[in-house]
């Protein structure tokens, strides 16, 4: 347990959000261990695995209210310089069990650190993509010099493309020149080259040559570059498919979980917006490699890169200051899309000629990925009346058919991701993912990531002994919350009943509220997973955001009810319709008519990287969509307070109530206030 004396320095665990307070002199490995914090360690903190390494933050940091001064952790000692000396470590990296807390400090944990590794669930999706990227192989022979016609060898290789394939204008930058010449001699004059050219070039331009017919394949990074996680589909460019899948967590999460939070970061620290921009490049060019190593290739035949983001993040993989972003009128420094060298971003581990390819933001909290969500989804053709939900750290929310298309940003916040939730944690491995809970006994039963099996059935315990069970992840806290409301253990307006109200045990008082145990297994060392009355003031919090945003929408549109739903992003794949329902995440609609596109964000990076004309398909259509800015409108406001209750507290919700009952129960604390505040009403019908 953390110590209670609030003088004892503030220790905040990212990408976990855990915190606590302890004594001057405790280890970061012992704060992190009684914390819950998923930090590595073999040695039992002697400084000899290092596998304990961790990255101290320093600054300011408005979200969390602290400000983190150099001397917050113990000095450098000689445990950590002769690791450092016999293995290296990285620059700024400490060892959890030998850095001690000496004042208020931010620790990351880097992925590396980490025992139960994220599992990224940002899949590709199954797409038929017509083929027609901006890069193409093309085998040539060459002219050989000749000393009656004194032209240079690009001038001739210039002539062979244009000759044998009608390729009237070319260009080389400097790094292609400097190859040239021994590259067409080792070819004996025959060459394979790879030429860019996109939708608004008016020249072909080289960016790899190789000497002879070349076997090689050449390929392209589609990445959807997230506030929590960095997805990367590594895609052939003559069929499209996609070779590797990957991701890692954005290490951007240590300056702030959310954008606004990193936005801060960037205002109260001079730098930090570039401390920021080179923390999420590094992180491409360790994906890259980690993804080229999986697929076999080699990272230079990676000859293009397409990439969606939000604006904060859009600005800070360009290297542009996010602070307009900040503020009304929340301006970007461009909305129009972005083409420029690999290099330029100082992503150097792909092609260094490689082209990257920015999709163009809709408007200041409306960015690529969302366009990137209609080049997908194309609610501009729907017949019906559509409602796309990406939903993530940041949801982007779309409403549309023929003729109009309306977006809006909501601020969800990290709580669908598990942050911010007392047992909370990233989808890893031994992670709660799924649960389902007894109505007539109040008993869960759940599943975890890596497990089949329902925690009630024969062999669970043998299943998940490697894993353990290690937290509830944003899946299983949204499914936890929803089964809570079905069980009546929670009441419409977020409250969780007493053990009497209720009829189990399981509910215990936590001060003047209750939180419902899910799983203990403290008795044997291991973690007590318990859903708490903060955790469901998250989830409300979150799910408020999301449903006040689809309704502001609703109400520009002139609309009660939409025809359907579709529920994009990770969240979109791996949560039920019926439970996002029974919380009130989106608005009524008949379940069948909500459905999950995968990654469509994702998605949509795949079209443009894959078809060229789809960039500009794109481009045109952002410009008919129509942004609504929630930060503004006072009707979203309203839209929030009475999405608190669960499922909400005027609408009806009658296409949820043709599928599931949900229990008449009110828990009176006395007049003390719970979830929501003030005084609860029972439920009408």
């Amino acid at each position: 347990m953390t110590a209670e004396n609030t003088q004892d320095p503030l220790v905040i665990f990212t990408p976990s959000g855990k915190r606590g307070r302890f004594p001057k002199g405790t280890p970061i490995l012992t704060a992190a261990r009684q914390l819950g914090v998923d930090l590595d360690s073999v040695c039992g903190g002697r400084g000899i695995c290092s596998k304990c390494q961790v990255q101290p933050q320093f600054g300011e940091f408005p979200k969390h209210g602290v400000t983190v001064t150099p001397d917050a952790l113990s000095e450098w000692n000689k445990v950590e310089q002769r690791y450092k000396d016999k293995r290296g470590m990285k620059e700024g990296r400490r060892l959890g069990c030998q850095a001690t807390v000496q004042g208020d400090v931010v620790i990351d944990v880097p992925p590396e650190s980490q025992v139960h590794r994220q599992v990224v669930r940002k899949e590709a999706t199954a797409r038929a993509i017509t083929m027609d990227p901006a890069t193409h192989l093309y085998f040539v022979e060459v002219a050989e010099p000749d000393m009656h016609e004194p032209t240079g060898d690009l001038e001739r290789l210039a002539v062979a493309l244009r000759d044998q394939w009608g390729i009237e204008k070319v260009t080389a930058n400097l790094s292609i020149l400097s190859r040239l010449q021994p590259v067409l001699r080792k070819g004996k004059w025959q060459v394979t080259v790879a030429l860019n050219k996109d939708h608004r070039d008016d020249a072909a331009r080289i960016v790899e040559i190789w000497p002879g017919l070349t076997e090689d394949r050449i390929y392209g990074l589609a990445i959807d570059l997230g506030s929590t996680t960095i997805a990367a589909h590594l895609t052939d460019l003559r069929n499209g498919e996609v070779k590797v899948s990957s991701g890692v967590m954005n290490p951007q999460i240590r300056f702030g979980e959310d954008l606004m939070s990193r936005v801060s970061y960037a205002m109260m620290n001079p730098g930090g917006a570039a401390e920021m921009t080179n923390a999420v490049r590094n992180a491409i060019n360790g994906l890259t490699e980690a993804i080229a190593t999986e697929a076999g290739i080699r990272p230079f035949q990676i000859l293009e890169a397409v990439f969606v983001c939000n604006p904060v993040m859009h600005h800070l993989l360009l290297g542009l200051d996010p602070v307009e972003l900040g503020q009304a009128p929340f301006a970007l420094a461009t909305s129009e899309s972005v083409t420029l060298d690999a290099r330029d971003l100082d992503l150097t581990v792909m092609n260094e000629n490689a082209r990257v390819y920015v999709l163009p933001c809709i408007a200041g909290h409306v960015g690529a990925d969302a366009a990137a969500v209609a080049l997908a989804e194309e609610p501009n053709k729907s017949d019906d009346l559509v409602l796309i939900v990406d939903v993530g750290t940041n949801a982007e929310i779309q409403l549309g058919r023929k003729g109009r298309v309306l977006a809006c940003s909501s601020p969800t916040g990290p709580a669908f991701e598990g942050a911010q939730i007392s047992s909370g944690q990233r989808a890893a491995p031994g992670a709660i993912e799924r649960i389902e809970i007894d109505p007539v006994t109040k008993e869960p039963r759940f599943r975890v990531i890596g497990c089949d099996l329902w925690s009630d059935e024969e062999g669970f315990a043998q299943a998940v002994a490697a894993t353990g069970i290690t937290g509830i992840c944003g899946s299983g806290i949204i499914e936890a919350v929803a089964e809570m409301r079905m069980a009546g253990i929670l009441d419409e307006s977020g409250l969780i009943g007493s053990a009497e109200q209720v009829g189990t045990p399981r509910c215990i008082p936590e001060g003047r509220t209750h939180s419902y145990l899910i799983h203990d297994a403290s008795a044997t060392g291991g973690p007590r997973i318990a859903v708490t009355q903060g955790d469901i003031r998250a989830i409300q919090l979150a799910k408020s955001a999301l449903y006040a945003g689809a309704r502001l929408l609703m109400d520009e549109m002139g609309v009660d009810r939409v025809d359907r739903v579709v529920l994009a992003g990770a969240f979109g794949a791996h949560i039920s319709t019926r439970h996002a329902m029974v919380l009130g995440m989106i608005p009524d609609c008949p379940l069948d008519k909500v459905t999950s596109a995968g990654n469509a964000a994702g998605t949509g990076a795949r079209i443009a990287l894959c078809n060229i004309g789809a960039r500009a398909e794109i481009e045109r259509v952002v410009r008919e969509i129509t942004k609504v800015e929630t930060a503004i409108e006072p009707r979203f406001q309203e839209h929030f307070v009475a999405a608190n209750a669960i499922p909400h507290k005027t609408d009806p919700f009658p296409e949820l109530a043709k599928v599931v009952t949900l229990p008449n129960v009110s828990f009176n604390t006395g007049g003390g206030e719970g979830a929501t505040g003030g005084r609860r009403r029972r439920r009408r019908g």
